[in-house]
C-alpha cells in the first residue's frame, strides 16, 4: 500500500538517497545534507503556520510503501516560487524588424530574462525510485499536491507552474545542456553539471544577476541549443504528457540553465480540482468491494495529510467505501468526509505537444 504523507526527520536519508538518484541531476533537489535537512524542518515549520496567503512557505512530501516501509518518493511545494527571490526564466518572444523604404519585414525570435512567475506556485523537486517510474505510484505522488492545494486554497496562487528538467546531451560520459553551452558558459568558467550543482546549494538568481540583461536572439545561437529550447528531458516525457492532460499548458517561459519547458494553469482548469468531491467514509472489506477505477483519497488533517490510492466505489448515497487499513492509514472513521477524485485522466490532443 502506498501513501503521500509530509517529510519527517526521519526521511532524511531516504531523501539525500532520492535526491542523488535524480536523473537528470534536480537543481530544486540538491543531494546535500544541509539543504535538505533545511527543506524538511521549513517544511514542518510551513504547516504549523496560520496562512492567509501564500508566501516562503514550502511543503516537502514523501511516497512511503508502507508494504516495505521504504520512502520511495518526493515531491514539493512552493507556496510562492519568488518569495525569497526573483523567479527567473526566459519568456520567449518575437521581435519584428522592418523598412518600408527597403521593403523588408524580418520576425526574429528571442529570449528575455523575465521574473513574471514569481508569484505563481511552483510544483518542483520530484524524484521516485525507479522501480516505480510510470506506474500509478508516480501518478499519485505527482498529483498528490494538488489535492493538498484544494484542501487549502488561502495557502497557494491560483496559478500553478511546474518546470521540467530539459533536453541533455552525452559528451564524453558526462551529460551537457547544448543550450548552456551557447549561452551561460560565455559568462560562467563552469560547465552544466558544476553549475548545476552550485545553484542546488545556493540559487539560481546568481545566474540571472550575470546573465546580459538584454534580449537573446536565437539565430545567434548555435542550431543545438535553438532545438533544445522548450523540450523536456526524455526521461521526463511520462510526466509531461500527464501534466499536459491534467490541465497544465506549454508557456512561454523556459528555464534560464537547459531551457527545459515551463508548464502553467489556473487551478479551476485542471482535472482533479474540477473532479474533486467530498465524501463521507464507509469502512468495508477489501473483499466486498465492487470494482471500479482507482482514484486518489485524502484525509482532512494538515499536519497529518495522507493521500493514497483506492477504489473509486461508492454506495448509492454517496459514500466511499474504503477498507479497513486505508481508513486507518488516513485516519478516518466512518462517516468521516474525505476528498476523493478519479485517477485516470482525460486524452491529449497530441496537436498540444
Amino acid at each position: 500500500m502506498l501513501v503521500v504523507r509530509p517529510a519527517e526527520s526521519r526521511d532524511l536519508l531516504a531523501l539525500e538517497r532520492l535526491a542523488a538518484s535524480a536523473t537528470p541531476r534536480l537543481t530544486n533537489l540538491p543531494a546535500h545534507r544541509d539543504r535538505l535537512e533545511e527543506r524538511i524542518t521549513r517544511s514542518q515549520r510551513s504547516l504549523r503556520a496560520e496562512i492567509d496567503f501564500p508566501g516562503d512557505e514550502i511543503y516537502c512530501f514523501v511516497l512511503e510503501d508502507l508494504d516495505s516501509g521504504e520512502v520511495v518518493g518526493t515531491a514539493s511545494l512552493r507556496a510562492e516560487a519568488g518569495a525569497r527571490e526573483a523567479y527567473y526564466t526566459y519568456r520567449q518572444e518575437t521581435l519584428i524588424h522592418a523598412s518600408q523604404q527597403l521593403n523588408v519585414r524580418h520576425e526574429v525570435q528571442t529570449l528575455s530574462l523575465s521574473h513574471e512567475v514569481s508569484d505563481a506556485t511552483l510544483l518542483c523537486a520530484l524524484s521516485l525510485d525507479a522501480r516505480y517510474r510510470e506506474t500509478d505510484a508516480d501518478s499519485l505522488l505527482r498529483r498528490a499536491r494538488l489535492m493538498f492545494i484544494a484542501q487549502y486554497p488561502e495557502r497557494f496562487a491560483n496559478e500553478l507552474a511546474v518546470a521540467f528538467p530539459g533536453y541533455l546531451e552525452t559528451r564524453d560520459e558526462r551529460q551537457v545542456s547544448p543550450f548552456w553551452d551557447s549561452v551561460g558558459q560565455h559568462f560562467f568558467d563552469r560547465d552544466f553539471n558544476d553549475i548545476n550543482q552550485m545553484a542546488g546549494v545556493r540559487s539560481k538568481s546568481f545566474i540571472a544577476e550575470v546573465m546580459p540583461p538584454f534580449p537573446l536572439y536565437l539565430p545567434l545561437l548555435t542550431p543545438q541549443a535553438r532545438a533544445a529550447i522548450g523540450r523536456e528531458n526524455p526521461r521526463h516525457e511520462y510526466a509531461m504528457q500527464e501534466m499536459l492532460a491534467e490541465g497544465f499548458s506549454r508557456s512561454r517561459h523556459v528555464d534560464i540553465f537547459d531551457a527545459g519547458p515551463l508548464l502553467l494553469a489556473e487551478c479551476e482548469r485542471l482535472h482533479t480540482f474540477k473532479q474533486c468531491g467530498w465524501h463521507p467514509v464507509r469502512i468495508r472489506p477489501q473483499e466486498s468491494l465492487p470494482d471500479a477505477v482507482p482514484a486518489m483519497v485524502a484525509n482532512q488533517r494538515l499536519g497529518d495529510f495522507r493521500c493514497v490510492l483506492a477504489r473509486y466505489a461508492l454506495t448509492p448515497t454517496g459514500q466511499l467505501m474504503l477498507t479497513p487499513q486505508q481508513a486507518e492509514v488516513l485516519g478516518v472513521e466512518e462517516g468521516r468526509a474525505v476528498l476523493a477524485v478519479p485517477m485516470p485522466l482525460p486524452a491529449v490532443d497530441e496537436g498540444e505537444l
